[in-house]
C-alpha cells in the first residue's frame, strides 16, 4: 500500500514538474525553506515508525505546519531585512541529523542482533 503511494506520487510530481512554470529566483528561498521543513518532517516520521509511536495526524498536521511556519518566518525576515530563515535552516537540519540517528540506531542494533544470534548459535552447535 506504501509502496503504491510512493509510485503514484512520484508519477504526480514527475508530471506536475514537466508541466509546471519555472519558480521565479525571488521565490526560490520560500521553496527551499518549505523543502527542508517538509523533509524534517519526514525524517521525523521514518524515526516515529522505527519508535512505534507514528501518528499520521501529528505527521499531516507537522508537514503542513513546519512548512507553514517556515515560509511565513522567510516572509517576515525578509521585511525586516534579516536573515531569520537561516535560524529555521539550522533548527530543521539540526532534527534531520537527530532523526537519522534514531534510524541508524535502530538499524545497527537489529543488524547487531541477527549477528549476536548468529553467533550463539555457532557457539552452540
Amino acid at each position: 500500500m506504501v509502496v503504491i503511494a510512493i509510485v503514484i506520487g512520484c508519477i504526480i510530481g514527475a508530471l506536475l514538474g514537466m508541466n509546471a512554470p519555472i519558480i521565479p529566483y525571488s521565490l526560490s528561498g520560500y521553496l527551499a525553506i518549505s523543502i527542508i521543513a517538509a523533509l524534517d518532517s519526514v525524517f521525523g516520521g521514518i524515526a516515529s515508525v522505527v519508535k512505534g509511536e507514528f501518528d499520521l495526524k501529528i505527521f499531516v498536521t507537522g508537514f503542513f505546519g513546519n512548512a507553514i511556519l517556515s515560509i511565513l518566518l522567510t516572509y517576515l525576515g525578509e521585511r525586516l531585512n534579516v536573515d531569520i530563515y537561516l535560524a529555521a535552516i539550522v533548527v530543521f537540519v539540526g532534527r534531520m541529523f537527530v532523526n537519522l540517528a534514531i534510524v541508524r540506531r535502530y538499524y545497527i542494533d537489529k543488524w547487531m542482533g541477527k549477528l549476536k544470534a548468529k553467533k550463539e548459535e555457532t557457539i552452540k552447535k
